[in-house]
């Protein structure tokens, strides 16, 4: 794929259709009345070079209209790091009740017959209801998510509230959210395998959708086709990239890591100031330099994160938010789950955890000494020029 669909326009229009790309990557529905709503003109102008460019590089769709603009990307498939961080389990399941139930309203509807539709789907569908506060607050996370979308509008009172509320859909908006293919999968399983199969061109868009939408691709994870095709082809893909959605690989032995300069593609931002962040970064080098290596891998056992983490938060006692160090467990579980999300860890079928070579990029010191801290310890940034693998003869 080259990029003669950007090399046609005036380098104002290059940089224009870039930054839109940047955010229908970042916003796959945007829409009037939302979130960088105000770019929609300038989607709507470039919308042919949009199409051709998000359809040629990562076989996705995009529908374009003055109101809105939709990109149907691929689902994440089996991935517990991937999804809308205010729904539950529960949540999703009411969501797509809620969508089913909305296909037969019209364009108003009452809070409680919605609702009323909403249990008598769930029943249909062999789901048990109750009235338990639980179940209550994942129906009312199904449905403030789907204002935030701007499917639902509140016109009196609110979904949330102890009052009846009107609602009007937006029947538009309501026909373009689902993206995987309801009139083909047979089973849950199946529509997410479906929606998260390769585009048109197989290997060739999987890859450059994973490049794009994960921050490292191990080779280690592909198949030796899919491995072999990415290495030979690294370079011209790390420029196909930046030069359609501005963002820069850095190519190792190990695979290849994906950063945003500006950050706005950024999912989890890492170092960060919490404590979680904090805490996994000076984690690293000690969980990186007493583990068992594997392939490249480092093999950590969940006792020595405890242990690390335990030791961390003993040394730097003013340094942390007492509510998030209060238990030892959970804050270990926030360290993983947030490595996990970065691509920096994932468990082992022994129950260990394996350590990325991505990993070894940052090698931080604390600002204070031991038992000492007076000031939380801010995380320090990697130099310029630091590789995103190891950087002492680790990586290729």
């Amino acid at each position: 794929m080259n990029t003669d669909v950007l090399d046609k326009l005036s380098e104002i229009d290059q940089a224009d259709a870039v930054r839109c790309a940047r955010v229908l990557l970042r916003r796959p529905l945007v829409r009037t009345g939302g979130p960088e709503s105000e770019l929609l003109p300038l989607i709507y102008r470039h919308r042919a070079v949009l199409s051709e460019l998000f359809a040629g590089v990562l076989g996705y769709r995009l529908v374009v209209e003055r109101r809105f603009a939709r990109l149907y990307k691929s689902g994440p498939g089996h991935d517990a790091t991937r999804g809308e961080p205010t729904l539950t389990p529960r949540g999703y399941a009411y969501l797509a009740l809620t969508l089913a139930s909305l296909t037969g309203v019209g364009q108003q509807t009452l809070l409680s017959r919605l609702v009323t539709d909403i249990r008598s789907a769930a029943t249909q569908a062999g789901i048990e209801v109750s009235d338990d506060l639980g179940e209550l607050r994942a129906i009312a996370s199904a449905l403030r998510y789907l204002v935030s979308l701007g499917v639902l509008t509140e016109i009196e009172g609110t979904v949330t509230g102890d009052e009846e509320a009107l609602l009007t859909i937006d029947t538009t908006l309501l026909g373009q959210l689902v993206a995987g293919p309801l009139g083909v999968a047979t089973t849950p399983s199946e529509l997410v395998a479906l929606a998260a199969r390769p585009g048109p061109r197989g290997v060739e868009h999987a890859l450059r959708r994973r490049l794009v939408e994960n921050p490292v691709t191990h080779y280690a994870d592909l198949t030796d086709d899919a491995a072999a095709w990415l290495r030979k082809r690294a370079r011209a893909e790390s420029r196909l990239i930046e030069r359609c959605f501005g963002l820069v690989a850095e190519v190792r032995r190990e695979g290849i890591a994906v950063t945003d300069p500006e950050d706005y593609l950024t999912d989890v931002s890492f170092p960060g100031q919490s404590t979680v962040a904090r805490v996994a970064l000076l984690a690293l080098p000690d969980l990186l330099s007493s583990g068992e290596r594997r392939d490249g891998w480092v093999a950590v056992p969940v006792e020595r994160v405890t242990t690390v983490c335990d030791e961390l938060v003993d040394a730097y006692p003013a340094a942390w938010s007492k509510l998030m160090v209060a238990s030892i467990p959970k804050l270990v579980d926030d360290v993983l789950h947030l490595l996990l999300s970065l691509g920096l860890a994932r468990p082992a079928e022994d129950g260990t955890w394996l350590l990325s070579p991505a990993a070894h990029r940052w090698a931080p010191e604390p600002d204070g000494a031991p038992r000492h801290a007076e000031e939380p310890e801010k995380a320090l940034e990697p130099e310029p020029g630091w590789s995103l693998f190891d950087h002492e003869g680790e990586a290729g």
